[in-house]
């Protein structure tokens, strides 16, 4: 059974980056699967809404792109995925580049390298 996916990524800046991941999900051996549940508009309740969520999931997938230490409601959504004991895993988005950590993240926190082999075992609770 795939496991459920809750992406947490920089809307500003890294929207195709998720696309990317929502695609990869709907290969044959994907051993995950992503429900759209992007928050795309600002409201007062778009933290219970996330927390429902992310508590609905059995991982959390956090892609760090270039400004993602920047990005409140990923630090935010990070936050929640460590108040509900959410398994999850920070993903560097662009190769060649260092993704940066939301502030949330714990120092132990470790940014993973994007390839689909890696994907697959960090999926699998390889780290």
């Amino acid at each position: 059974m795939p496991k459920r996916v809750f992406v947490s990524f920089d809307y500003d800046y890294d929207k195709t980056l998720k696309d990317f991941l929502v695609g990869q999900a709907k290969n044959p051996d994907s051993p995950f699967e992503i429900h759209d549940w992007s928050i795309k508009e600002a409201s007062p309740d778009w933290r219970a809404k996330a927390r429902v969520r992310i508590r609905a999931s059995d991982i959390v997938i956090v892609i760090c792109g270039e400004h993602t230490d920047n990005a409140v409601g990923v630090g935010i959504e990070l936050k929640i995925a460590q108040e509900e004991e959410t398994d999850y895993f920070l993903l560097n988005g662009y190769s060649g580049k260092t993704g940066r950590k939301p502030t949330t993240a714990k120092a132990t926190d470790k940014v993973y390298e994007w390839t689909w082999k890696n994907l697959k075992l960090l999926v699998g609770g390889a780290r």
